[in-house]
């Protein structure tokens, strides 16, 4: 019998889409100190004041328009990702979500249950290192066995957004779709605040000071979101053999007055679109499971705007999901652990 389980994190969702459900998973995200970084009572006026007024009925419409029969996109998808790994595992796989359910504290009580289980391989689903996804979830998670003083231990998969296995599954996933006659491809990442990139810059001196700031060596690289989406690209487009002129890296999901990184990806799509490119390609490789920013905000509203622009086509490129080739990258990865 192992003494390991295998405990997979993603972001969360709400429960339902009625805005009850939207404003209480949105207050439970924003409020985290690592998503809106400032003091905490700044934060709740900012949360209450501005953001819960309004935004859970729109945010509810927008879940809506992509909600599937089973429930939320991103944990019907990510059940299935959990349920495919554990049919080449030995060890328990669990799917735990940072805001909402099911909870890393609901996962881990649960884990520590089951008899023999000393070590939990902790994996969270975000290829490149940030502050609002990967310490957050990591945080939580140290919170969990502190708290209730669990007799188990935690290894943590690093980010893996130049590891060779995920680069090849998710070149693999997107093959059928380089394939086709396209224009353009789009390599659209989750935007941050730039604060959030300087902050964690260790020289002080490095991110952002300089357009080619990503190119060049620094030990700021190790948590750096913007080099790390720069480097996953480049290793995409050499192993796709993607010309430089048929591809380009623009980020999304802009919240907020705070200055974020750029280009912004429905500017760039308006960019592209009236300098006569009709055939788009867009990948999202910031999400390793399609959610609410790559179903609604890139193939519904993106699309929308690339088309006022003058587009043509927008096609969005899948997530990994539960593609075999993404399956079996974490299961090999699993299996290395266990070893």
């Amino acid at each position: 019998m192992t003494n390991k389980a295998v405990l997979l994190a993603n972001l969360g969702s709400p429960d339902n889409t009625d805005t009850a459900s939207v404003r209480r998973y949105l207050n439970q995200f924003l409020m985290d100190p690592h998503v809106i970084q400032l003091p905490w009572l700044l934060r709740r006026m900012i949360v209450s004041l501005f953001v819960l007024p309004t935004r859970p009925k729109a945010s509810a419409e927008a879940y809506k328009s992509v909600w599937m029969d089973e429930g939320s996109p991103l944990i019907v998808l990510s059940e299935r990702l959990k349920n495919a790994l554990q049919t080449q595992l030995d060890m328990p796989v669990a799917m735990a979500m940072r805001y909402g359910k099911p909870s890393i504290e609901t996962e881990l009580l649960a884990l520590s249950q089951q008899a023999g289980i000393e070590e939990v391989l902790y994996i969270p689903l975000y290829p490149h290192f940030a502050d609002s996804t990967v310490t957050t979830s990591i945080e939580e998670a140290e919170r969990v066995i502190k708290e209730h003083n669990l007799n188990i231990k935690l290894n943590v998969v690093a980010p893996f957004y130049d590891q060779p296995d995920y680069i090849n599954a998710l070149v693999n996933s997107a093959q059928p779709y380089l394939e086709q006659a396209y224009d353009h491809i789009v390599f659209s990442y989750h935007g941050l605040p730039e604060s959030h990139i300087t902050k964690r810059d260790p020289t002080g001196q490095h991110c952002l000071q300089s357009a080619d700031c990503c190119q060049r060596p620094s030990e700021a690289h190790k948590t750096c979101y913007r080099h790390q989406v720069m480097r996953t690209t480049q290793c995409f487009v050499e192993q796709a053999q993607i010309a430089p002129e048929k591809y380009s890296v623009s980020f999304q999901s802009r919240l907020g007055r705070a200055k974020w990184l750029a280009p912004n990806t429905e500017d760039r799509l308006r960019e592209l679109a009236q300098s006569g490119v009709k055939k788009v390609l867009v990948i999202c490789p910031a999400f390793v499971t399609d959610c609410l920013e790559t179903l609604e905000e890139i193939a519904i509203r993106a699309d929308e705007v690339f088309k006022e622009a003058g587009g043509g086509e927008l096609q969005l490129i899948p997530c990994l999901n539960d593609h075999p080739a993404w399956v079996n990258t974490l299961g090999a990865w699993c299996e290395a652990k266990e070893g």
